[in-house]
């Protein structure tokens, strides 16, 4: 089965993405706005409680923190996605470390990059004029991150959360 994850923002944060997700992301259907912390993964339901043990381990070390989204970017000329980048990005990147450490060892397929994703599968026009669009917008965003989640695909595409992981308050 294919599993990630993810941290969900605030509702008034996934309010903003989803006014761009509707209209620029092909998957607004299949998953609300998130923060990726690992990328898809297929693993073995067998070695399912090794991994939600490692990850509550990894939630019981980590202490709660805040994101902060501050402007928009994109991954262009590697991929054309365009997203809100987070301006604190230490607390992502050591929480992410945390999590691959011990975790399905195959290499991921690009750098860790913490950001929420509003826009992909861009041609390469539309990405150039939704940027630059966009660069002119002030976001000021911010959002708790107390919490993340071990996801699972289902057949038809849509992702559910598998579990729940609390961060130290």
């Amino acid at each position: 089965m294919k599993y990630s994850i993810v941290v969900f923002p605030s509702s008034k944060v996934q309010e903003v993405a989803n006014s761009y997700r509707k209209r620029y992301d092909p998957a607004y259907s299949l998953i609300p706005p998130y923060i990726r912390l690992k990328e898809a993964f297929e693993l073995d339901e067998s070695q399912l409680p090794h991994l939600v043990s490692h990850l509550e381990l990894v939630a019981n070390s980590t202490e709660a923190f805040t994101a902060n989204f501050h402007r928009v970017s994109s991954f262009h000329p590697t991929n054309n996605v365009i997203y809100l980048a987070v301006q604190n990005k230490e607390p992502f990147e050591k929480l992410h470390a945390k999590i691959v450490e011990k975790v399905v060892q195959e290499k991921e397929t690009y750098a860790f990059v913490p950001h929420l994703t509003i826009g992909r599968e861009l041609s390469n026009d539309e990405l150039r004029d939704i940027t630059g669009q966009l660069s002119m917008v002030k976001f000021d965003l911010s959002t708790d991150v107390d919490r993340f989640h071990l996801i699972y695909e289902l057949e038809d595409g849509i992702w559910s959360v598998y579990q729940t992981f609390l961060l130290k308050k």
